[in-house]
């Protein structure tokens, strides 16, 4: 960047740049110097600057002109190019003006808090001009879709009784126009209990595999525990308990008798406990909720048993079957008189 004298110039440039500051002479000339407020920095071609990134520039006799390597915000200022000739003296003055990127020098850590509490972030940033700080919540907890939020614009975000949903990376963005604006991520993580948010029962005939599934939403991650009634269960050759992040499965093999009945998921971390409905069960066949479901049901487990009191064969079983679905009525009965 160069500038002409001899006029009043406002140069704006930014920091770490080279500028030169022109000044051209002609052969009536008799002293020239450059300075800065009142101190000189050249008189004629003696330097008296100490500072190794000022040189002058000539060409010929007519340039004088001073040039400033990796400009700073203290080389800010007036700028002097002071001529004498045999007439009158002249001057031609320059005043620079160093803009300075956004820094930001001082974010809050990452945090964890409880869900309730008050929650300050700090973001600090300079420049010149100074620095607008804006806050922006990107992907809260519970998003599935990256979005953006905007908040609050100043240096603190103030969040009063924050919540779950509220957790995630809050990005502080400093900028002032002068260069691409400086970015910094805060992450929030929010402490709740447990709160079981799915639970699925299985209706599972004698002999089959059963699996009870339970899903709770919990932060830290919860902890599971599978009770029967009043009784803890714990995996053995017969059932097995399976655990994976939020979602643990009850897993019961071949299902026997003895195995239906009322079955509850516990999820505890350290700030709470929730419990599943106890409606998560085994069903008996001599349970079900409608005729026909129950006809369906028993129809399908006794077969053999309908085969065996009948005296029939696989076929006249079969047809058998086929007769009770045609008679509701008598199915029902049949099933009735049949102890499940």
């Amino acid at each position: 960047m160069s500038v002409s004298g001899p006029v009043w110039i406002r140069v704006i440039i930014t920091q770490a740049v080279c500028v030169s500051v022109r000044c051209y002479v002609d052969d009536k000339v008799s002293k020239v110097a450059w300075l800065n407020r009142s101190n000189i920095i050249f008189a004629g071609e003696d330097k008296w600057s100490l500072d190794p990134r000022v040189e002058l520039v000539t060409q010929g006799q007519l340039e004088y002109s001073l040039r400033i390597q990796k400009v700073d915000v203290f080389d800010e200022g007036p700028y002097t190019c002071s001529i004498q000739t045999k007439q009158q003296p002249k001057t031609s003055q320059v005043y620079l003006i160093v803009q300075v990127p956004p820094v930001i020098y001082k974010v809050s850590d990452d945090i964890t808090v409880n869900e309730g509490s008050n929650v300050t972030l700090t973001c600090l940033a300079s420049g010149r001009p100074d620095p607008s700080i804006t806050w922006r919540l990107l992907n809260p907890s519970g998003e599935r879709q990256p979005i953006t939020e905007a908040l609050d614009v100043g240096e603190y975000l103030e969040i009063s009784g924050i919540v779950r949903s509220q957790a995630g990376r809050y990005e502080c963005k400093a900028s002032n126009d002068v260069s691409t604006p400086d970015v910094k991520y805060v992450n929030v993580v929010v402490n709740y209990p447990p709160y079981i948010k799915e639970v699925r029962s299985s209706e599972t005939p004698v002999g089959q595999t059963g699996v009870l599934h339970c899903e709770a939403s919990a932060v830290p991650q919860p902890e599971f525990e599978w009770y029967r009634d009043e009784r803890r269960l714990s995996s053995s050759q017969s059932i097995s308990i399976q655990i994976s992040g939020s979602r643990t499965l009850l897993v019961v093999a071949n299902v026997t008798e003895d195995d239906y009945g009322n079955y509850t998921c516990v999820a505890t971390n350290r700030l709470g406990i929730h419990n599943a409905s106890t409606r998560r069960t085994l069903r008996r066949c001599g349970a079900p909720r409608r005729r026909w479901d129950r006809l369906e049901s028993c129809t399908a487990r006794r077969l053999r048993f309908l085969s065996l009191s009948l005296s029939g064969t696989e076929t006249s079983a079969g047809q058998s079957l086929r007769e009770h679905r045609l008679s509701p009525e008598r199915s029902q009965n049949m099933c009735d008189t049949v102890e499940c």
